[in-house]
């Protein structure tokens, strides 16, 4: 039995203040505020090259590490490191090394951790 393969994927991040990480990964991702109906604000590349970020707000906290994460990747760590903790993001680990590309661990305003990359196909 063959199944379909889904047409998008959308990613979404539960939080607690939707406008606050609408503000913060919007400006992380050069992505647009498209839409928005609580409790749900969405983020699109508008190139319509990658994933919409959808944002659902949750009445409870995050608890601990997550299980799936968005990995930036970057031609260089610097200027996308600072240009990130300027925008609210801070460092949880590294920089270091991790399988040959320089990693840097980082949360966004409300604690989900995302990893910024450098990447040889960046």
């Amino acid at each position: 039995m063959t199944e379909a393969a889904p047409k998008e994927i959308v990613v979404v991040l539960d939080c607690d203040d939707r406008k606050t990480l609408a503000e913060f990964w919007s400006r992380a991702l050069g992505y647009r505020i498209t839409r928005t109906a609580p409790p749900y604000t969405a983020l699109t590349d508008p190139a319509g090259r990658h994933p919409e970020l959808l944002l659902q707000e949750v009445p409870e906290p995050k608890r601990g590490k997550n299980r799936m994460h968005i990995d930036l990747r970057v031609p260089a760590m610097e200027p996308e490191l600072s240009r990130l903790t300027a925008l609210g993001a801070r460092v949880l680990r590294g920089p270091f090394d991790d399988a040959g590309c320089p990693t840097t661990v980082l949360a966004d305003p409300e604690g989900n951790e995302f990893c910024l990359i450098v990447f040889g196909g960046a």
